[in-house]
């Protein structure tokens, strides 16, 4: 069974940075085995995709309003998922969730494992 776990959301300005964390634990396979992503979803809106990494060689994928602002890398060391976020906007503000998929690349329905989420407000 896998356990993903967020941290690191919070209020911020505009501008503003944040790195969200996702601890992983897991019995039947390691951290390595699966590629990880991002989404978010915001009040009244379907959960959207935001960034997505491989397991090992670091092939990443970004949805267009958050290139060259947020950087997705994982610690497969520590079990760790992270996401860089700067220059943040209010239109940012979501409650982030980490996932994990045996599929690279995969589309949201074929992301396993989810976690609970951190909430991100951005206020202008």
């Amino acid at each position: 069974q896998v356990q993903l776990v967020e941290s690191g959301g919070g209020l911020v300005q505009a501008g503003a940075s944040l790195t969200l964390s996702c601890a992983f634990s897991g019995r039947t396979r390691t951290f390595s085995d699966y590629a990880m992503g991002w989404f978010r979803q915001a009040p009244g809106k379907e959960r959207e995709f935001v960034a997505a990494i491989s397991w090992i060689d670091g092939v990443l994928y970004y949805r267009n309003s958050v290139k060259g602002r947020f950087t997705i890398s994982r610690d497969n060391a520590k079990n760790t998922l992270y996401l860089q976020m700067n220059s943040l906007k209010p239109e940012d503000t979501a409650v982030y969730s980490c996932s994990a998929s045996l599929r690279f690349p995969a589309t949201m329905n074929e992301y396993d494992h989810w976690g609970q989420g951190t909430q991100v407000t951005v206020s202008s």
